[in-house]
């Protein structure tokens, strides 16, 4: 006993024990061992794995400040461009609309402009509507064949027209006709007693009548007399005196017409001679127009023809005759 009282271990620990609350956490603070650490735990939390937790903080707090900035940048290059709605407002509010009265949003076109800007933006396009009009009636004028209008007016399109919207085409080549046409022809007729001529008989009228009320007419009752007679006057001077070698063709074309429709009729003989004349009559002016235009006939007679075999149709009894 007194060796462990000079050793002080009995004695400190009893008046341990007797202290206040101070000295006992004290001496239990020296009699409790500290637990020993576990190996593999230390093994656990060295180097290695204090870098690996390092790592990962620092690349979570590199991430984050990254998508910080992404963020905070796209927020400043929206807040620079402003948003749609903004901008149209922005828009709007210069052509003096106001964006609160525009309903769920801003409108387009006209609607979205204040009175005063519809009305000026409507004149305007009355304004090139009706040039657009007056240019299209001004070139087909110009390019029209010759009417009442450009007789007329013919100055006043002619100072629109040139020389920026010069045209050179015509919107009929050549131009139509502007007169009523027609051919008539009469015969000297062999008679028991002498010779006669028969009236003219227009061989025009007898085509017109074949039409008239025809739903389906033939290309011959159309254009066959038509036709022959422009190829002779295309083909003769005013005289009467053909002006190439189609001129004798076009006399034996148009007298084997006149002959086959002369063959439809019994004149009680022969037909010796033939003399055809065309018959034009200018077309009457409208009556709403002021302009005078004389509808008398005109003239054009051809000398006597006489009848040769070449002349009759084939298989009729004068060319019978005529060929024997």
């Amino acid at each position: 006993m007194d060796s462990y009282d000079d050793k002080g271990v009995g004695g400190g620990v009893g008046e341990s024990v007797s202290g206040g609350g101070g000295g006992t956490a004290d001496v239990a603070a020296r009699t409790v061992p500290e637990p020993r650490a576990n190996p593999d735990t230390r093994a656990d939390t060295g180097p290695d794995t204090d870098r690996g937790s390092r790592a990962e903080q620092d690349s979570g707090a590199e991430q984050g400040s990254r998508a910080e900035q992404d963020s905070g940048a796209e927020q400043g290059s929206r807040a620079e461009r402003g948003s749609p709605v903004d901008s149209a407002s922005h828009g709007l509010s210069g052509l003096g609309v106001d964006p609160g009265r525009t309903g769920h949003g801003p409108r387009v076109g006209m609607a979205g402009l204040s009175f005063p800007y519809q009305v000026v933006a409507a004149v305007a396009l009355a304004v090139i509507g009706v040039i657009a009009c007056v240019q299209l009636a001004m070139v087909f004028l110009h390019v029209a064949p010759s009417n009442t209008l450009t007789k007329q007016h013919g100055a006043a399109v002619d100072q629109w027209v040139y020389p920026e919207f010069e045209q050179n085409w015509k919107l009929f080549a050549p131009n139509p006709l502007q007169q009523n046409i027609a051919v008539h022809v009469r015969a000297e007729i062999s008679g028991p007693a002498k010779r006669r001529t028969t009236p003219w008989m227009s061989l025009s009228g007898e085509d017109g009548k074949a039409i008239h009320g025809n739903l389906l007419p033939s290309h011959v009752q159309q254009n066959e007399l038509r036709r022959g007679w422009d190829f002779y006057i295309g083909s003769h001077d005013s005289e009467n005196r053909a002006t190439g070698l189609r001129g004798r063709l076009s006399e034996q074309y148009i007298r084997r017409i006149v002959m086959l429709r002369l063959g439809e009729h019994d004149y009680g003989g022969d037909i010796l001679r033939i003399q055809i004349r065309s018959e034009a009559r200018s077309v009457a002016a409208p009556a709403w127009s002021g302009e005078k235009i004389s509808t008398k006939p005109s003239y054009r007679v051809l000398p006597w023809w006489t009848v040769t075999a070449a002349d009759l149709p084939k298989g009729s009894a004068a060319s019978e005759e005529a060929d024997q």
